[in-house]
């Protein structure tokens, strides 16, 4: 195997967007390893991704506890890369985990916020990972059924301990995100970033979550900003035989979200993106970063060239008022949010 040496000009390619009122820089798009990272994704398919995102400029690698399939793989992989690859280079990444949602049997596998899973996840996160600390550690998911308090003074002690370097949530809404922030405060920790579902056919954080975020001094970072796929010619024409639908892993993406609306729509703005020069993928991550709240788009993809054309999307020229008038009126909710219960506090 051929020794890697990232590209010396890859600080160059990206802008990097301070997230909220901290010193963190996160590059306008950052790489999911939701998808596309597991043990039924060859090791070189994942090498190549990684590479080629680092090469151009994605130096934050997004993690959680149960990514794979199965669960806990794409860190293990994720970790042996790290270690093969990009040890040299460990102080230019931001590398990010997650707890929250199942990952082990039992009642304290089963995900939410009580400090035993919390705490217990992390450890078992930096072990598959070969680390010391994640740069962002992330409460996955709001849990009704434990106080926040309990959510919070986990974080907090991550951070004190020195096994995250910042905390962040995803998937709360406007008021938990709020509480938990003014929480961790009690702990001189901050809240640094949210991480909730945003796109073309899922705007729900503009009712009242960008302005707590906002108001708190937090980073937003976006994720499914392509709907899964739905926001790009993927499922336009018919479903490929090797689309993520089809794969282990990839039935987050529901055969209702392909309904024939939410295709019209998308055709729609196909439309718009061809009369920019853009695809509809790019279109879609342009408009995501259009609000300068949002700090940064995370993307995922199967393949380099999907990363090398998400980044060109940061080519192109700012979308107009004209043209941003045109867009809202097919981006409308389109019953694509999984995220939906955490979201609004429900149990």
């Amino acid at each position: 195997m051929t020794r890697y040496l990232a590209a010396p000009d890859r600080y160059t390619r990206i802008p990097y967007r301070r997230t909220g009122r901290s010193g963190l820089q996160l590059p306008a798009l950052s790489l999911g390893l939701w998808h596309n990272f597991g043990d039924t994704t060859p090791l070189s398919t994942q090498r190549e991704l990684l590479r080629t995102a680092f090469d151009l400029g994605i130096n934050h690698f997004d993690l959680a506890n149960n990514y794979g399939p199965p669960y806990g793989s794409a860190e293990t992989n994720f970790g042996r890369l790290l270690r093969e690859d990009f040890k040299p280079y460990r102080d230019e990444l931001i590398i990010s985990s997650k707890a929250g949602w199942d990952m082990w049997p039992g009642p304290y596998g089963q995900g939410g916020g009580s400090r035993k899973h919390v705490l217990a996840s992390l450890d078992q996160s930096l072990q598959r990972l070969g680390l010391d600390y994640v740069d962002i550690f992330y409460s996955h998911r709001f849990d009704q059924h434990t106080p926040l308090e309990e959510t919070a003074s986990a974080l907090a002690q991550a951070v004190q301990q020195g096994k995250a370097l910042y905390v962040g949530v995803s998937s709360y809404s406007a008021t938990k995100t709020r509480e938990i922030a003014a929480l961790l405060q009690s702990w001189k920790v901050p809240l640094l970033i949210h991480q909730p579902a945003y796109n073309l056919f899922n705007r729900w954080i503009e009712k009242d979550l960008l302005d707590a975020t906002d108001e708190l001094g937090a980073g937003v970072i976006a994720f499914t900003p392509l709907a899964q796929g739905l926001l790009t010619d993927k499922y336009l024409d018919g479903t490929p035989a090797d689309a993520r639908i089809n794969r282990p892993g990839g039935q987050s993406l529901k055969a209702a979200h392909l309904s024939e609306a939410n295709l019209a729509r998308a055709r729609a703005l196909r439309e718009i993106a061809r009369r920019r020069g853009q695809s509809l993928a790019q279109l879609a991550l342009s408009w995501t970063l259009r609000d300068p709240r949002v700090t940064s788009a995370l993307i995922g993809a199967s393949t380099a060239e999907q990363v090398r054309e998400n980044v060109a999307a940061l080519s192109h020229a700012p979308l107009s008022p004209a043209e941003l008038a045109e867009i809202d009126q097919h981006a409308v909710e389109g019953g694509i949010n999984l995220w939906e219960k955490p979201s609004t506090d429900w149990a």
